[in-house]
């Protein structure tokens, strides 16, 4: 049995490390996996672009294999994507929620889309990718439009449909940041700016909540602000 699946990148609202509440907004760049049963009891083999790391992509499979109790089985996946990998548009919870799907699909195991959404969390937290599991950019990749959530309980605070008058713009850096290589101590530092960012955005101040986030996590990661300051001034929201 063979299933695809396809879903879709973010931005970020707010950064769920310092506070456990994250923050996301849909963007629509996407990544597919292809999933195939073979006759190979738990082996999963994985291709993914480039050379990136297959292990999430592998750890992801293995989850779905141990929910659908299929002890006899394994699986064959296979990612695409064109979203840039380690810009911060959530290239890892796209490719853990599609193999997740089409994992699923192809083993014909009867799941939620919420179920997808936490074995891929899960996967994430499991292969290393991520720190929080980042419920926050899974469930956004997958339901698309604008969510808050906290990520300790994985459970959606808010949620608002997208505007559809208003163009993304999209700067990618040159230089890859992968979460796990971040100074965690770094983040301590910006929970109350991040704080009052969440504050911002329960009250339904995206863009507010995204720019103060945007400095604030800049500041932490050692990233210049520039881009910012510039897009501001150019009138961006």
């Amino acid at each position: 049995m063979r299933a695809r699946a396809i879903v879709y990148g973010a931005v970020s609202i707010l950064n769920a490390i310092p506070t456990g509440v994250g923050g996301a907004l849909g963007v629509n760049l996407w990544t597919a996996a292809e999933a195939e049963v073979i006759e190979e009891p738990g082996k999963v083999v994985a291709e993914v672009p480039g050379q990136e790391d297959p292990s999430l992509a592998i750890e992801t499979a293995k989850i779905v294999l141990e929910r659908a109790g299929s002890s006899d089985l394994g699986l064959r996946v296979k990612t695409s994507s064109i979203i840039p990998v380690g810009r911060g548009l959530k290239s890892s919870s796209a490719a853990a929620n599609a193999v997740a799907l089409a994992a699923a699909k192809a083993l014909e195991l009867n799941l939620t889309s919420h179920d997808v959404v936490e074995l891929a969390v899960k996967a994430s937290i499991r292969s290393g990718v991520s720190i929080t599991g980042a419920y926050d950019d899974a469930y956004t990749s997958f339901f698309g439009g604008i969510n808050v959530t906290d990520n300790q309980e994985m459970k959606l605070m808010l949620r608002a449909e997208a505007p559809e008058d208003v163009v993304i713009l999209i700067l990618v850096p040159k230089k890859k940041i992968y979460t796990r290589s971040i100074d965690l101590e770094a983040f301590k530092k910006i929970r109350e700016l991040e704080s009052k960012a969440a504050e911002l955005a329960m009250a339904g101040e995206f863009w507010d909540a995204l720019t103060v986030n945007g400095l604030a996590v800049a500041a932490a990661a050692n990233i210049s602000p520039a881009p910012i300051f510039d897009a501001l001034r150019a009138g961006a929201l």
